[in-house]
């Protein structure tokens, strides 16, 4: 086996989750794999004197001849399981490095099992309704954020939701028994933060935008309805335990969420059904919990359920099952919306304009007026003017791309040709009405970013390509003349990502030029992630160096932090950067280069985590309550006696200590007094 035949054979594989650089596979999946690989996975394993039973997966690289042997002993038990042991074995240098996660309280774990399997497994209907599940919750949304155990598990209490022998329940949701013999449906539950799995479908198909009214049939501690209410909607809840003092109220739209599953008598479940229907004058919308029988299996069965390992009822349903549940008793045909999440329309009209819209492709606008043409003496002018639309269009593109487009760059090419003669003599006349300086500034973002894209590919340390993409020919040649010379310059941007003093230089420079920023002298510049792409290119370079062990910058991420003499980039997040005057951090994350390197620190513990007190110096005019924000910022700095432009490091113990001090506390973007009159 070489590194060609084995990416060859890597190529032809057609199973397995599929990244950008790799495919995962269970070892329960080598029958679909080509069998030169099949035997050359086991040969390696064997060759490392690394035994069958330890290893389970196989990471195989796409665009380098090494994989990765990965022990997830609890695949099959485990929703989420965590990495055990990785064995990384380097098949140019026949070497290979072992990391072990045993004692780790942050392991990596896994996610989309399904993928990983065959479809002919017996888990693997299972494994997706786990995947469904979470997305449904909304837990997919920022996949950079998912990869480690308690991120994940972070991220699910953010969302309002519980891990419960591995399924994701809302937490009004989990009812535990008072006894063996008696089902307790109530229980304390936190604030959700989001709304339902149901509730958003609703909101996708546009039903929460005022026009029903909305009755929340066993709406536990009314998380969605306090949400819905902040929204304007008309929309009242029931439940036996949290709100049984509220009527039971005819409505549009009726949601019983996730309530068939935990009532545990049949006649009751059917019951709630059909009295949630009778209720309903437009749509009533069922959620459930669902499973198959290998998942069921490993509870204790009671009446036509389970009880959990926490001592809960829950009644799992197979999604065919619910569908012919509903149908069979509300006499009507369910619409499915998602995994376990079904429409049932009393209002045909409301059912069928639901269908259309679902199924109905949207036209592209198309402009079809014009300005008048204003006089002119120039005809070029004159020209221009009477084709505004078309010539700007053009102009934009022209921006876009930093030089004259191709003739297959610009979809209008026959059209403008034919009034000018030439794309080039397009552009001569627009230089004439158009700012120029715009279009220069253009030329040296476009070649900018081009000098990082070749950077990049340095440091991760591909090959120069033999080909490049027509495109990218005609930005080499406009902006760097040949393909060597861009090689060339972007060696020297690598180069000088090392070289501190000009790393300080630059980052005085971008203090100076961006909307906001705070200097650390010698030390660090830190910045929002909205003003990175206005960052000098060098300093681009460093960040997005770092980042490579990272992956993109998601939403989770407030601040960035470039460390000048240790090579390091920070990432923090805060809650609610956007609305709170001090936002408190809750995750940091620090990227070593030189160690190639990442470490976690989550701030779990909300008594520990330190505020942003000078938040005002990291925004500008875009961001909402900017005014209010600098307004608060320096009244705080003169109560704190600190400075509004320096990095203040105080814990929170020691900013809550100081408020007291002064019997002052934050009420909004306002600091008020903490004594009671």
């Amino acid at each position: 086996m070489d590194a060609q035949l084995f990416a060859k054979l890597v190529k032809q594989i057609t199973v397995g989750k599929k990244l950008p650089d790799a495919i995962y596979i269970h070892k329960d999946a080598f029958t679909a794999i080509p069998d030169t690989l099949k035997g050359f996975i086991p040969a390696v394993a064997k060759a490392l004197k690394v035994e069958e039973e330890t290893w389970h997966l196989v990471k195989l690289f796409k665009k380098e001849f090494r994989l990765s042997l990965l022990s997830y002993p609890d695949f099959y038990t485990d929703s989420y399981p965590a990495l055990l042991k990785s064995i990384n074995v380097d098949l140019t240098k026949l070497s290979h490095r072992i990391t072990d996660y045993s004692n780790s309280e942050n392991p990596p774990i896994l996610h989309r099992k399904e993928t990983m399997v065959l479809a002919s497994n017996p888990h693997f209907e299972h494994f997706s309704q786990i995947t469904a599940e979470g997305e449904n919750a909304g837990l997919y949304e920022n996949t950079r954020i998912i990869g480690f155990k308690q991120t994940w598990i972070n991220l699910i209490h953010r969302h309002g939701y519980e891990l419960v022998d591995g399924r994701l329940f809302r937490n009004s949701a989990i009812v535990p028994p008072s006894d063996e013999n008696e089902i307790d449906r109530h229980r304390t539950a936190i604030v959700r933060h989001e709304l339902s799995a149901p509730m958003k479908t609703l909101a996708k198909n546009g039903f929460l935008e005022g026009d029903y009214t909305i009755f929340d049939y066993g709406c536990g501690r009314g998380d969605d309805l306090r949400e819905l209410e902040a929204h304007g909607l008309d929309v009242i809840g029931w439940d036996p335990n949290f709100q049984p003092d509220n009527d039971k109220v005819a409505s549009d739209i009726v949601n019983i969420g996730f309530v068939l599953n935990v009532i545990e008598d049949q006649d009751e479940r059917l019951e709630a059904l059909i009295k949630a229907w009778e209720l309903a004058d437009k749509l009533l919308v069922v959620s459930v919990m669902l499973a198959n029988e290998s998942y069921i299996n490993q509870f204790t069965p009671y009446k036509d359920g389970v009880i959990t390992s926490r001592n809960t009822f829950q009644k799992y349903f197979a999604q065919s099952e619910i569908k012919a549940y509903i149908e069979r008793h509300l006499d009507e045909i369910t619409v499915t919306v998602a995994p376990g999440i079904f429409y049932i329309f009393k209002d045909k009209l409301a059912e069928q304009n639901y269908l259309q819209n679902k199924y109905k492709r949207h036209n592209n606008w198309q402009q079809l007026t014009s300005p008048e043409p204003i006089a002119q003496k120039d005809k070029a002018k004159l020209l221009i003017t009477q084709h505004e639309a078309l010539f700007n269009a053009f102009w934009q593109r022209c921006l876009a791309l930093g030089r004259i487009p191709a003739n297959n760059e610009f979809q209008q090419a026959e059209e403008i040709k034919s009034l000018t003669g030439s794309f080039k003599k397009t552009f001569t006349l627009l230089e004439e009405l158009y700012n120029t300086s715009e279009f220069a500034q253009a030329q040296q973002k476009r070649k900018e970013d081009l000098l990082l894209y070749f950077a990049m590919s340095l440091f991760e340390k591909r090959k120069p390509y033999t080909q490049q993409p027509d495109n990218l020919k005609r930005d080499i040649k406009t902006h760097f003349g040949e393909y060597k010379t861009a090689l060339n310059l972007a060696t020297e941007l690598l180069y000088a990502i090392s070289d501190i003093d000009l790393i300080e230089e630059q980052c005085n420079k971008a203090n100076a030029s961006l909307p906001a920023s705070i200097t650390n002298k010698g030390h660090s510049l830190i910045l929002h992630k909205n003003f990175i792409d206005q960052l000098p290119l060098l300093l681009r370079v460093y960040v997005d160096a770092a980042l490579q062990m990272y992956g993109e910058i998601d939403e989770a991420i407030d601040l960035i932090k470039i460390h000048i003499t240790s090579g390091k980039v920070t990432l923090t997040n805060y809650d609610d950067f956007e609305n709170k005057a001090v936002p408190f951090l809750v995750e940091r994350i620090k990227i070593k280069m030189a160690d190639q390197d990442i470490d976690f620190f989550d701030y779990i513990n909300e008594s520990r985590r330190p505020p942003l007190l000078n938040k005002g110096a990291l925004i500008d005019e875009t961001f909402v309550n900017y005014k209010k924000q600098i307004s608060f910022d320096k009244r705080l700095a003169k109560l704190l006696n600190t400075n509004l432009n320096e990095d203040v490091l105080l814990s929170r113990g020691e900013f809550d200590s100081k408020l007291n001090s002064e019997n002052k506390k934050v009420v909004g973007f306002t600091i008020k007094s903490s004594i009671k009159n």
